[in-house]
């Protein structure tokens, strides 16, 4: 995984408040907007709780958020972090 250990506990620890068993049951029945053109629904998950978390750390444009990674380096850190549906 070519994220730093900082930017993966960051992550981590901004990801977990969002990943509630209901939301993950929502997801799991395709409960969503648009969800009958996602392909793989944990990829989507994994992807929205990302951009939920990001929003609502209240990014500053701050070191501390993991950015200037490529997305398959992104989404390996949240494969980690987030269990599939």
């Amino acid at each position: 995984m070519k994220i730093t250990t900082e930017h993966f506990n960051t992550l981590a620890e901004a990801i977990k408040p969002f990943d509630t068993p209901e939301l993950r049951a929502r997801y799991a029945a395709r409960d969503i907007a648009r969800a009958d053109v996602v392909k793989d629904i944990s990829k989507r998950y994994r992807w929205d709780l990302y951009w939920t978390a990001k929003e609502c750390a209240g990014y500053d444009g701050s070191e501390t958020w993991p950015s200037g990674y490529a997305d398959a380096h992104i989404d390996t850190a949240l494969r980690t972090i987030i269990p599939a549906l």
